[in-house]
C-alpha cells in the first residue's frame, strides 16, 4: 500500500503541474494537442476535442503539448493563429509560469496545513546507549523540560549536564560526576524527575547522561497566524537552499546530498511506514523544488522558454531558433548531471543503510 501512496503523492503533483499550463493555455486561446501523465509509449489515450488525454508508460513527470511550441514548425492554416509561437510574449510567459506557479502555491499550501493542523514534533531523546546513566532510564520520545531546573534547547541542556564535574582535573575516562544532575522529563504526558550522574566520555571529551536528541516527542499544531510564518519562513529556507543546487555539483560532501526521483520516491515511500503525517511536509518540499527546478534559465526547463520570451519581449523580435537550440545544450548538460548524481546517490543509499526514517 505504501508503494501506491507514494506513487499517487507524486503523480498529483505532476498533474497539478501540467494542469496549470494546460488550463492557461487554454484561457489565453492557445490549441493545446495532447495533455499526458507520463512519458510515452502511451499506454491509453482518449480524444475530447481538440485535445488527446493520454496515460504513458514511464512515470517519470507528463507533459502539455501544445501546437507551434517549435516557431520553424509547418501548420495548417486553420490552428496557425492559435500557435504557441503566434502568440503575444506575455500569453507565453503566463501558460509557462502557470506550471511551477501551481507548484509553488501547491507547496505553500501545504506548508500552512503541516503546521496548522499537524505540526512537526518537538525535540526530545531519540536514542539512549548502552552503559551510561540513560540507559534503562530514559526512553526514545521523552522530551527534556529542564535540567536542574532550568528550561533550553538541546544545546543549553547539555552544557547543564556537563557542569557536573568528576572531581578530578583532568577527568579520567567514565569517571562519574559527583553531584547528580536533576532531569525533568515529560512522558506520554507526565512529568517525571530523574537523578542521574553524568559520566565522563573521551571521545567527546564532556560529561554525559548518552543520550541523542531527535524530532521524537510529541507533535503540536501551531495557531493559524503562527502556522502562517512558519509556513513562509520554511518556504524561504527552501527555496534558497534549491537555488544552490547546481553549486553543489562542485561540492564533493554536498553532492552525496542529491536525490533523483527514486529517492524521493523511496523516502516518501517509507515515511508512509513510519510517520505518515509528515508525508504532507515531505510532498509541500518536493513541490517547491520541483517548481524552483523547473525555473532555471535553461532549455528545455520552464524557466528557459521564459527567459527566451523575455529576450524576446526586449529585443522586439523572434529569437532564431538554432540559437535557443544551442543554449539549450546547456540546460540539458545540467539536467543530465543533476539525474546522474541523483540516481547514483539514490543506488547507493538504497543499497546500503536505506534513508534512514524512523
Amino acid at each position: 500500500m505504501s508503494w501506491l501512496l507514494a506513487f499517487l503523492g507524486f503523480a498529483l503533483l505532476v498533474i497539478l503541474h501540467e494542469a496549470g499550463h494546460f488550463a492557461a493555455a487554454k484561457a489565453v486561446g492557445m490549441r493545446v494537442e495532447r495533455f499526458s501523465l507520463f512519458f510515452p509509449p502511451l499506454l491509453a489515450r482518449k480524444k475530447i476535442g481538440e485535445t488527446e488525454y493520454a496515460i504513458g508508460s514511464i512515470p517519470a513527470g507528463g507533459y502539455v503539448k501544445i501546437t507551434g511550441m517549435n516557431p520553424d514548425e509547418k501548420l495548417p492554416p486553420e490552428v496557425r493563429d492559435r500557435a504557441y509561437h503566434a502568440q503575444p510574449v506575455w500569453k507565453r510567459m503566463v501558460v509557462i509560469a502557470a506550471g511551477p506557479g501551481v507548484n509553488l502555491v501547491l507547496a505553500l499550501v501545504l506548508l500552512l496545513a503541516y503546521f496548522w493542523f499537524i505540526g512537526p514534533r518537538s525535540i526530545g531523546v531519540d536514542q539512549v546507549q548502552s552503559g551510561y546513566p540513560a540507559h534503562a532510564r530514559l526512553e526514545a520520545g521523552d522530551r527534556i523540560i529542564a535540567v536542574d531546573g532550568h528550561a533550553g534547547g538541546p544545546k543549553h541542556t547539555a552544557a547543564l549536564i556537563a557542569k557536573h564535574r568528576c572531581g578530578v582535573s583532568p577527568p579520567k575516562p567514565r569517571c562519574v560526576a559527583k553531584t547528580p544532575a536533576r532531569i525533568t522529563i515529560d512522558r506520554h504526558g507526565r512529568r517525571l524527575t530523574l537523578f542521574l550522574r553524568p559520566i565522563y566520555d573521551p571521545a567527546t571529551k564532556r560529561m554525559r547522561l548518552g543520550f541523542r536528541y531527535g524530532d521524537t516527542g510529541p507533535r503540536k499544531a501551531e495557531p493559524f497566524g503562527k502556522a502562517f510564518g512558519t509556513s513562509v519562513h520554511s518556504f524561504g529556507y527552501i527555496a534558497g537552499k534549491t537555488i544552490t543546487l547546481p553549486a553543489k555539483f562542485f561540492n564533493a560532501k554536498e553532492r552525496k546530498q542529491i536525490h533523483g526521483v527514486v529517492g524521493n520516491y523511496e523516502y516518501t515511500r517509507q515515511t508512509i511506514l513510519h510517520d505518515t503525517p509528515d508525508v504532507l511536509g515531505i510532498l509541500a518540499i518536493i513541490s517547491l523544488a520541483l517548481a524552483i527546478v523547473n525555473l532555471f534559465p535553461f532549455l528545455p526547463l520552464d524557466g528557459g522558454h521564459i527567459f527566451w520570451a523575455v529576450v524576446e519581449k526586449v529585443r522586439r523580435r523572434p529569437v532564431p531558433l538554432a540559437v535557443m537550440e544551442r543554449s539549450g545544450v546547456i540546460g540539458f548538460a545540467l539536467v543530465l548531471i543533476a539525474f546522474v548524481i541523483g540516481f547514483t546517490n539514490d543506488i547507493n543509499t538504497l543499497s546500503g543503510k536505506g534513508f534512514q526514517v524512523r
